[in-house]
């Protein structure tokens, strides 16, 4: 997904346009020196950021207003209206800002604020990628004597960056058995592998801004064990890293299939995992994907992109059934098919040969290429030696530390009460763990923030198929269906106990974001939990 034209569009802001024209609580997209410009009007006051979110481009004036921030309207990052920030993932970057003024019933942009990122996260307590800016730190704070992040992800490298962002100057180190992190992982399955993007565009910070941060990362080297008591490391090059506070954020492995022909399977979660199928397909013909998850649907369409004929094998009688319903799961299957994918559904992969796999009614399907999306399992080896409270992932409280004093942890290994349905939640979303990160670094500084987004993931299947989710359910009394399924245009709401838990949408972006505005609002009306696991002594 990429960003909109860069042709200038809308009012000339520099001229100004009539105070009366725009409403409290209205925004309208225009252009000032030469760049996009979006002027909102909060009452009282009047704010002019840039007009396109840092994170992919989306168009912001397309968004919704939620106080003083503005939340984007494709993959719901927020930024505050008054300087910029980007106060909430999956953008990273701040948005350029303007100085407004407004005579004699005329709005209009005086001039654009120069000088490093400004500062503070603005949250509540409780990502066409811009250039990297340096960022400048206001107001020093003294912080923990040290950090140390397992884990250069999403969750790691949103948290370092939110620490230098919240001030803190003490030494922060990311170690990643992962020589290529910390980059865009949710595009290796998209445009990536599609080959519509370039490599440059998957990291999410050039080297130069580490540098600059004073952030310190160990690439290619592994966490093997963990002293909590002496708050000590274990590196897999024989060194030793001491800790004042923690962050574990090991991410998942894919679950391997046990088959005969199995080392012949690909499969993805690294750059390097992605490299080596592109090398494999740029001579292949075939391909068969196993498991009809979003990976494996994304991936298929990817191959689809690079003209193979590829075929999908998976157990369900529908792809997407467990997740999103019979009706979702019957659209993309047809969107799918119309490329030119063959279903094999009700079906499981019984072996591998040197050009087939062979499913359990005997069936051979040619494969010149094969890739398996069948799920991920935690990595939690490092958390077991820390000697942290495990529970089908790493148990957390609201503030996301684990049983431990000074080990937090986050991504796809937490498991965190959530505010909103009253259950433990450990969900894979890239937009959770890079939240998540960002509420472990201000808690890392003393602020006590509850974790209580509501959790949201986005897929994209061809050019004309958005499938964006908010809320989680694992089970649903009902579904109801506002559009048309069929024409690629609806919402699905998600019923447990006659109230809606989760909400998807199919090119219906607005609607999808102002639902997770929506069960924030309720929320608030929430008392807050009671604190689940306390951090122990030690």
């Amino acid at each position: 997904m990429s960003g909109h034209s860069d042709e200038l569009t809308g009012p000339d802001l520099e001229i100004g346009v009539e105070a009366s024209s725009v409403g409290g609580g209205k925004m309208i997209a225009g252009h000032a020196f030469g760049e996009t410009v979006l002027l909102a009007h909060v009452e009282p006051n009047w704010f002019a950021i840039g007009a396109k979110c840092t994170h992919y481009g989306a168009p912001l004036a397309e968004g919704v207003l939620v106080g003083e921030t503005i939340r984007c309207p494709w993959h719901h990052a927020c930024f505050e209206l008054r300087n910029g920030a980007a106060s909430h993932a999956p953008a990273l970057n701040d948005l350029p800002c303007y100085d407004v003024l407004l005579e004699n019933d005329i709005v209009r942009i005086a001039r654009k604020r120069t000088g490093g990122q400004l500062h503070g996260s603005g949250r509540r307590p409780r990502g066409s990628r811009a250039p990297d800016k340096v960022i400048v730190e206001p107001n020093p704070i003294i912080g923990p004597s040290s950090v140390l992040i397992i884990g250069a992800g999403a969750a790691g490298n949103a948290c370092a960056e939110m620490l230098r962002r919240e001030g803190y100057r003490g030494p922060v180190t990311l170690v990643d058995g992962d020589r290529d992190a910390p980059y865009d992982r949710p595009n290796l399955s998209k445009d990536f592998l599609a080959g519509t993007a370039p490599e440059d565009w998957l990291p999410l910070h050039p080297k130069e801004f580490f540098e600059t941060q004073r952030l310190e990362i160990l690439s290619g080297v592994t966490a093997r064990s963990v002293d909590a008591k002496a708050r000590t490391v274990r590196l897999s090059d024989g060194s030793t890293r001491s800790y004042e506070v923690l962050l574990i954020a090991t991410g998942a492995t894919p679950i391997r299939l046990d088959v005969p022909g199995g080392d012949r399977i690909s499969y993805l979660r690294t750059l390097g995992d992605c490299r080596r199928i592109i090398d494999n397909a740029r001579n292949a013909k075939s391909a068969v994907v196993i498991g009809g998850s979003f990976i494996g649907l994304e991936v298929a369409a990817s191959l689809v992109a690079r003209g193979l004929q590829v075929h999908v094998v998976a157990q369900e009688k529908l792809p997407l059934e467990r997740l999103l319903g019979a009706e979702l799961g019957a659209l993309i299957r047809d969107v799918h098919q119309r490329q030119g994918v063959a279903f094999h559904l009700g079906r499981t992969a019984k072996a591998v040969d040197a050009k087939a796999v062979v499913l359990d009614d005997g069936t051979r399907v040619d494969a010149d290429l094969v890739v398996a999306g069948i799920g991920v399992r935690p990595n939690l080896e490092l958390a077991e030696s820390a000697g942290v409270t495990l529970d089908s992932g790493i148990a957390v409280n609201e503030f996301l530390e684990t049983s431990v004093s000074g080990i937090f942890a986050a991504g796809d290994v937490a498991r965190w009460p959530d505010a909103y349905s009253d259950a433990r939640l450990r969900v894979e979303h890239w937009v959770v763990a890079e939240r998540q990160g960002q509420v472990v670094a201000r808690n890392m500084l003393g602020y006590r923030d509850r974790f209580d987004d509501i959790p949201f993931f986005w897929s994209a299947h061809y050019d004309n198929v958005s499938i964006q989710y908010t809320g989680h359910v694992e089970r649903w009394d009902e579904t109801k269906i506002e559009g048309d399924v069929m024409k690629m245009d609806c919402a699905v709401s998600y019923i447990v106990g006659g109230q809606r838990r989760a909400m998807a949408t199919i090119n219906r972006d607005h609607q999808n974001l102002e639902n997770e505005v929506a069960m924030e609002n309720e929320l608030l009306l929430k008392p807050p939990p009671p604190v689940t696991i306390q951090a122990a002594n030690g």
